[in-house]
């Protein structure tokens, strides 16, 4: 289990409170500060912790049109299909994909033209054989981790109260 017990109270601190100093985490957990700071930049060695935000809304951006963009590429033309796709500003993530698609990218536009610019753009670069595209109508779950701290975190208990151990 990449974390354990502490490491879930932390990373619920972190993701309840992100603009707390180590300080007063340390106060808040009933740790030591070094303590603290020690589990701290073993989460971020370890690739738990990847940023410290600030998070930002694409639509208080000016960009409330989101997408999910499939794009099929050529074979043998992923690498510099997705080195083309970080250099459009609109698109915010991409991943390779198993399924329908070799690509699949997530844009955000000022409004359905300006996304159908996008999109064009995309078919546009070499290797794109096609896109298929699927605009998003409403968030129902919007991005968070919280609920899977908290599983990993009842996870560990368990395992500690089972005589599994922990770190």
């Amino acid at each position: 289990m990449p974390v354990d017990e502490l490491d879930t109270r932390i990373l619920r601190l972190l993701i309840e409170q992100p603009r707390t100093s180590v300080r007063e985490y340390a106060r808040i957990l009933g740790i030591a500060r070094g303590t603290l700071q020690a589990r701290l930049d073993r989460l971020e060695r370890d690739g738990v912790v990847t940023g410290t935000g600030p998070f930002l809304s694409p639509a208080a951006l000016g960009h409330p049109v989101l997408a999910f963009v499939h794009v099929e590429v050529t074979q043998g033309h992923l690498d510099e299909v997705g080195d083309a796709l970080a250099a459009v500003p609109e698109i915010v993530e991409a991943f390779s994909i198993t399924g329908g698609g070799d690509l699949l990218t997530r844009v955000v536009a000022r409004d359905n033209a300006h996304l159908e610019d996008v999109i064009q753009q995309l078919i546009r670069l070499p290797g794109v054989v096609r896109t298929r595209t699927e605009v998003a109508l409403r968030e129902r779950v919007p991005f968070r981790l919280l609920p899977l701290v908290e599983s990993v975190g009842r996870e560990a208990r368990a395992a500690r109260a089972s005589g599994g151990g922990s770190r």
